[in-house]
């Protein structure tokens, strides 16, 4: 059996047993048949959509976004479903196995990318003209490609801005106006904060995919070009588990790093206990939960390493293979992400458009005299995004290799192994990982 078949085999086996526990039911409910055959002028096509935890916050901008759309196109009616974001995955997985997927859906590259790999989602490089293609930012159009399909349209981005507690730098005797920019550079300051404050400098997060993107940062490549195999056993690899691993060992990083919870790095700094850390999606968090924190905070650039890499995350929006009205499913998708859209969207919450017209707006290149921490974050955030791009591919398997990384990388930052004996485990747990 070869790795495609084998992939596709174990995720059918998972959906089958997911769906045998569930029943029939989807809901509690049984799911009407799906409209058939294409939108024709006079006839009603039903689109349903699916998006991923933005109920209740967001419920008047997508319902207006919906409305719109229905009043331009009579014949087309959307039915909005949101799902919380931890049962979207089992949810889409269970609709494709029983034929009931929905026609529109709200998904991550790396998820998506699964089904892709299923020849489960539209190709939206054929869908799309070039016209329409070039519509949005090349590095999130480029972030959905897999084995040379694009699977998804980009819907809203970020990009990593350090946040830096002016108090604590000046504290400490550093100018918060010159923050860390490298690696090098926030090892360098975490040494000086912990002498003269007894605080935490820089805490990395190892959360969900920043391990694999902070190696990535540092120079490392994760597989060679066909994702068969590791490609991080080099000098670049070495280099990022003996830097997180003298962090952890000359305790300027706090012991429960090894957990890789975000929760922790935003709390210490919400808390005043940490001086710099990347987490400019948390801006509004922290304004809300720590109003002294925020007003004290300076954004700034991305810290990166030798590659000069900065990371963008991308949410996407995705047209199951399935779907009976993709032509429909397909305009709605470009309307919802067109550049009046998602301008009006990353108004409301701390995001970046993926259309290119959006950006040229004032509100992501302009910076006013009142500008607070929350509008420095937006225009940094947009800056990045020419140089930015998606630096863990969508790969088979992802989630045992992200594991298998952390894994090995404990291992060295505990002293069970040297950094290089613990490269060497990561090595080949994700090359046992990519033969499958």
């Amino acid at each position: 059996m070869n790795k495609k078949n084998g992939f596709i085999a174990l995720l059918l086996l998972a959906v089958m047993m997911f769906v045998a526990a569930c029943g029939n039911e989807k809901d509690g409910s049984t799911e009407p048949e799906k409209d058939t055959g294409k939108e024709t002028s006079g006839e009603e096509t039903t689109i349903e959509f699916w998006t991923m935890q933005l109920q209740p916050t967001f419920t008047d901008y997508i319902q207006g976004v919906i409305d719109d759309f229905e009043e331009q196109n009579p014949t087309i009616k959307i039915d909005w479903l949101d799902v919380p974001a931890a049962d979207l995955d089992k949810k889409i997985l269970t609709a494709v196995s029983s034929k009931t997927a929905p026609d529109v859906v709200n998904l991550n590259p790396t998820f998506a990318s699964r089904l892709a790999s299923l020849d489960a989602l539209v190709n939206m490089d054929e869908a799309l003209t070039d016209e329409q293609k070039a519509l949005y930012v090349k590095g999130a159009w480029e972030a959905n490609e897999l084995n040379g399909n694009i699977f998804a349209i980009p819907w809203y981005l970020s990009t990593e801005v350090t946040l830096n507690n002016k108090a604590i730098y000046e504290e400490a005797g550093l100018d918060p106006e010159s923050p860390a920019t490298t690696y090098e550079e926030a090892k360098e300051y975490s040494k000086i904060i912990k002498e003269k404050t007894g605080k935490y400098g820089y805490y990395p997060s190892l959360d969900l995919s920043l391990v694999l993107q902070h190696m990535v940062v540092m120079g490392a490549e994760l597989t060679n070009e066909d994702r068969t195999k590791a490609a991080f056993n080099t000098a670049e690899g070495l280099k990022a588990f003996e830097y997180f691993t003298e962090l952890y060992e000359e305790k300027l990083i706090p012991s429960d790093a090894l957990t890789g919870d975000q929760r922790n790095t935003i709390d210490m700094y919400q808390a005043g206990q940490v001086a710099f850390f990347a987490g400019s999606q948390f801006i509004s968090q922290i304004k809300e939960n720590a109003p002294d924190i925020y007003e004290n905070t300076l954004p700034s650039g991305a810290i990166t390493g030798d590659s000069g890499k900065k990371t963008m995350s991308v949410q996407n929006i995705v047209v199951p293979s399935q779907s009976k009205n993709q032509e429909a499913a397909v305009q709605f998708a470009l309307f919802l992400t067109n550049a009046e859209n998602q301008l009006a969207f990353t108004k409301l919450t701390p995001i970046l458009p993926s259309a290119l017209e959006a950006l040229d707006d004032p509100y992501f290149t302009e910076v006013g005299e009142d500008a607070e921490p929350s509008d420095l974050v937006r225009i940094k955030s947009a800056e990045q995004l020419v140089d930015a791009e998606l630096l863990v591919p969508p790969m088979e398997n992802y989630d045992e290799l992200r594991e298998a990384m952390l894994d090995a990388l404990s291992e060295s930052m505990l002293g069970n192994k040297t950094p290089q004996e613990a490269l060497d485990q990561a090595e080949e747990a994700w090359n046992a990982i990519l033969s499958k």
